[in-house]
């Protein structure tokens, strides 16, 4: 029997459930940039690959109106229309997309066992794991309003598009400085709004801020909502709320930046793989190889750093190859 063809079983679970279980070569978990290009790979590799989407089919990028720098799309692409070529390049190649969510993992044995949609387990011997990141946001409705209307959550990805303009940039660490110098060379200004009355950023960063003469730091601060008729026009805050001398400010921007953080989608895979304090999963430098042999990491839920599509899909091509020569060396 070729134990690499899919084997529907049925069984009785205890609690009187059907459960499904699927043997597969190679299982990818996620579809953003880099589970589509992992796809792509490991099909031509003959891998036969089944790729499980997740609950937001595409990733982040299908909240993302244009994408303009990504390699081979001179006139740039909607995040929408770019993930789908990428997912009919992958299935061109043989790669079998479905949609379904991974809810538990168990990476204990030599076969790797991950439960979709909490009733069907399918057993891999490779496991790639592309789940991206989350953008953390402040909770307003207006975020959600406004998303690819001026409310984003990468500098990077969409500041090109607010050249000359003026916009805001929500945080306090690293991040926050960091997305607001870059936006600072881009458009006419930048307020920072900062919660605490310090910055969390190291000094060297809070210097550059600060040398900025285009950035304005609005310390003590809070959004409370945002406004305009077809797109941000502008957010209304409040400053030093809760105290006595609390006040509403309104500011006049085209563009509001979060820069609060990203949570990691890598909360089911803990128990076995190593992740650093926010919940990255870790890989061996040069690789997409985690601690647990035959399951890789690529794309945003191992990479704090980049965030961008394509060092996503980039590390999608490494996982896809490192499963391949994994899967050679079980032969």
């Amino acid at each position: 029997m070729d134990i690499f063809k899919p084997l529907d079983i049925q069984k009785e679970s205890e609690n009187k459930q059907i459960e499904t279980i699927e043997n597969v070569k190679c299982l990818i978990i996620g579809s953003g940039p880099a589970g589509y290009t992992a796809a792509i790979y490991a099909s031509r590799a003959n891998l036969k690959p089944v790729l499980y989407t997740g609950m937001q089919m595409g990733g982040q990028l299908t909240t993302t109106t244009e994408v303009d720098n990504f390699p081979g799309y001179p006139d740039g692409i909607t995040g929408p229309e770019m993930m789908e070529d990428l997912k009919k390049q992958a299935e061109r190649f043989g790669a079998e997309i479905r949609f379904g969510i991974a809810t538990a993992a168990d990476f204990s044995g030599k076969k790797h066992k991950v439960t979709i949609d909490e009733n069907k387990v399918v057993v891999a011997d490779a496991v790639i794991i592309a789940t991206g990141a989350t953008a953390r946001y402040l909770g307003l409705e207006a975020e959600t309003k406004y998303a690819g209307q001026g409310v984003s959550a990468c500098a990077t990805c969409d500041g090109f598009f607010y050249r000359g303009k003026d916009v805001a940039v929500v945080g306090g660490g690293d991040t926050a400085a960091e997305e607001a110098t870059y936006l600072a060379g881009l458009c006419n200004k930048v307020y920072l709004i900062v919660r605490r009355d310090v910055l969390r950023a190291s000094k060297a960063m809070q210097e550059k801020v600060m040398n900025t003469s285009n950035i304005e730091v609005l310390w003590e601060h809070q959004t409370l909502d945002l406004f305009g008729e077809n797109g941000v026009e502008g957010a209304t805050l409040v400053k030093k709320k809760g105290t006595p001398e609390s006040e509403l400010v309104n500011i006049k921007i085209d563009g509001f930046f979060l820069a609060i953080g990203h949570t990691p989608n890598s909360d089911i895979f803990k128990n076995y793989l190593e992740t650093d304090e926010v919940g990255y999963i870790k890989t061996i430098p040069g690789t997409s190889k985690t601690n647990v042999p035959g399951v890789f990491a690529a794309g945003d839920v191992q990479d704090p750093h980049y965030r961008q599509a394509v060092t996503a899909a980039g590390s999608g091509c490494m996982a896809a190859i490192d499963a391949e020569r994994y899967l050679s060396e079980l032969k």
